[in-house]
């Protein structure tokens, strides 16, 4: 097998391995309603951080996917279309979208991993946070108040730990995963 077929290859996996790791965070839940707590924002910072801007987002995309054809493996146990369009549907697309952001931002080669990693994370989940609460906003009839007080207020003290533990195993983790960004280098 040629080295760029061996790459695609192992870009497939990992992607594969990233988005059995968001379902698997989607099992690990506080049920509130409508916007359960999970560590599925954990798995997405580390697809992205790890596995840079395309195969992080691939990741997601694998994850959605599962969920969309049928396999419980939304938070609660959900699965369908009709969860997209959904309260906690935005989080899902958002997660596409955050993992690739924090993968692109990765790709680039900072003085300082330690300053640009928070950043990077903290960026992604900004997505995640935005398109989230639009859909939140849009399935439920919330105002923007409202639904920042139960879609992005009551995450965030375990999203900063979530970006803290994302750092800590990235770090840890890197040499096992060379296809990331320029920034764990």
């Amino acid at each position: 097998m040629s080295g760029n077929n061996t790459d695609t290859l192992r870009r497939m996996v990992y992607a594969a391995l990233f988005g059995a790791l968001t379902a698997m965070g989607a099992f690990m839940v506080i049920p509130m309603q409508p916007v359960p707590i999970t560590l599925q924002t954990l798995f997405t910072g580390l697809a992205g951080i790890l596995l840079g801007s395309s195969a992080g987002a691939l990741s997601q995309v694998v994850y959605v996917l599962l969920g969309i054809i049928g396999l419980p493996v939304f938070a609660g146990g959900k699965a369908g279309f009709g969860v997209l369009l959904g309260p906690t549907g935005g989080y899902l697309i958002g997660f596409i979208m955050g993992a690739y952001v924090i993968g692109k931002m990765s790709e680039f080669r900072p003085n300082s991993a330690y300053l640009w990693l928070p950043i990077t994370l903290v960026a992604g989940n900004l997505v995640m946070y935005t398109v989230g609460t639009i859909q939140l906003m849009m399935a439920t009839h919330l105002s923007l108040n409202k639904a920042l007080l139960i879609g992005v207020f009551p995450f965030l003290p375990g999203d900063i730990f979530k970006l803290l533990a994302a750092i800590w195993i990235a770090f840890k983790l890197r040499k096992y995963f060379p296809l990331g960004g320029k920034i764990l280098s």
